[in-house]
């Protein structure tokens, strides 16, 4: 007999112990759509190596100097001066000697470190801060045409000109510069015999090579165009670069293991093993997305040619940053790719001009475009700095064009490997242990290949913590 009695029925807590619950399989938070292992085009790579032969390049591109820190004072090694091309093929001694001489200054923010029209014989590599190349247009107007930060090096043309400058150069934030001045190398010029007879060669061998090349620093091929008799047909040949690089499939790899009394018995609506794998197979999705961006021998973020980076005008992204990514990758651009933050920080920016972005239907969501691009959110572009937790701080944009017509970026896989449950995704049975515990090996093949370096573009220093004030109309009360 109850102990209400006031109850006329049984209980729905009670009852509830005869039904049967309805039971969705594990969720899993952590699960993002991976849109960039959609949008890739995937090449089959027999033997595990893809190899990228080029054409030769016969004058290198520019790079940045990798700048060291020792108890927070800044400097390089001799070596990194091979990095800038004018002095790519200076003799070690002399790279040695002008390392030494390097002198540290420091800017304050708005400082002309060179003024138009000056003869400033100075070489500076940014070791802190950024600077803005400004020059006059053909209307007099003042054009920031460049923005340049860490690494990155302006100056070294006055080694070799004796024409005024035709840029200024102002800092828009506080910097720490590395200097090498006129009077640094003739010091040198004194302190080792014929000195000067080599830097005076290596220049001349640069600037003759120099008009040999193309912008991509490849030889020209020779042609000959128009219609007249008797014109002698030049002789041409492309050469190929002598060390192809070559990628190999990398792997992500793990064992999952399930007792055997869990998947005899337990299996009912929802089959335990079939679970197990397919939330470890997430997992080693969304690593492989992260490493297809971060890692460093062949992730996005480390293969993009210097001369295709760029670092954003005033901090958050603007429109006008992404027409700069744009011009750069201008040969069928596929994607932008996106932390989520930096794709709100461009909204907002949209929203602050009045230019709201258009909104395109991509795998059944919606994604906003740029100039018709779409702008693919990945949470993997990492958001860094001291407030990272809370999503402050600054990111990478990327530009991709895609497909091995297009010379563009490929993803790597090999289909048809033992025991594929998808392309080349492997689940085999280790066996069983003595505590009837069975071991499953999941393995996970993949790279990426940048075909050409025009493929790919990156919009550094992406603040995604701005937010604008709107002027809001007060309403009177009555």
């Amino acid at each position: 007999m109850s102990n209400n009695p006031s109850q006329r029925s049984v209980t729905t807590i009670v009852a509830r112990n005869l039904a049967t619950t309805t039971k969705t399989v594990p969720q899993m938070e952590s699960i993002t759509p991976r849109w960039l292992l959609k949008v890739l085009p995937w090449v089959h790579v027999g033997s595990g190596t893809y190899r990228v032969n080029r054409t030769k390049i016969e004058l290198k591109k520019a790079e940045r100097v990798e700048i060291n820190y020792h108890d927070g004072v800044a400097s390089f090694q001799a070596s990194a001066l091979r990095s800038i091309p004018l002095f790519s093929s200076f003799d070690e001694d002399i790279l040695q000697r002008m390392a030494a001489h390097f002198s540290t200054e420091e800017a304050d923010l708005n400082n002309n470190l060179i003024l138009e029209g000056d003869d400033h014989h100075k070489f500076f590599i940014i070791a802190h801060g950024q600077v803005e190349v400004l020059s006059k247009g053909l209307h007099g107007e003042e054009l920031r045409i460049a923005l340049l930060s860490e690494g990155e090096y302006f100056g070294e043309d006055d080694f070799v000109t004796n024409q005024p400058s035709k840029v200024t150069i102002r800092t828009i934030t506080p910097g720490v510069f590395l200097t090498f001045s006129g009077k640094d190398l003739e010091n040198i010029f004194k302190e080792i015999p014929d000195s000067r007879k080599k830097f005076e060669k290596a220049v001349e061998d640069f600037i003759r090579l120099k008009s040999t090349v193309n912008k991509y620093g490849e030889r020209h091929i020779d042609l000959v165009s128009g219609l007249e008799e008797n014109h002698i047909i030049p002789e041409t040949y492309v050469d190929y670069t002598l060390k192809p690089r070559e990628y190999s499939l990398n792997a992500i790899q793990t064992i999952v293991r399930v007792h055997t009394r869990v998947s005899d018995l337990y299996n009912d609506p929802h089959n335990q093993l079939e679970q197990q794998l397919r939330l470890t197979i997430e997992g080693m999705k969304e690593k492989q997305e992260w490493e297809l961006i971060n890692n460093k021998d062949f992730g996005l973020l480390h293969n993009v040619d210097p001369s295709q980076r760029i670092s954003s005008r005033y901090g958050t992204p603007t429109p006008d940053d992404l027409d700069e990514l744009l011009a750069l990758v201008w040969k069928k651009p596929a994607f932008f790719l996106a932390h989520p933050k930096a794709i709100a920080a461009f909204e907002r920016e949209c929203t602050w001009r009045g230019v709201p972005p258009v909104t395109i239907q991509l795998f059944g969501a919606p994604v906003i475009t740029w100039r018709g691009v779409p702008i693919i959110p990945s949470d993997k572009l990492e958001v860094s700095g001291p407030l990272a937790n809370r999503g402050l701080g600054t990111t990478n944009i990327l530009l991709v064009r895609v497909g091995e017509e297009e010379q563009g970026v490929v993803g790597l896989h090999q289909a048809g490997i033992p025991g594929e449950i998808s392309p080349s995704l492997s689940a085999r049975l280790m066996g069983l242990d003595t505590l009837g515990v069975a071991s499953y090996l999941l393995t996970q093949y993949f790279s990426l290949a940048v075909l050409t370096g025009d493929a790919l573009a990156v919009l550094e220093n992406v603040e995604v913590g701005y937010y604008h004030d709107y002027q809001h109309k007060s309403i009177k009360q009555k």
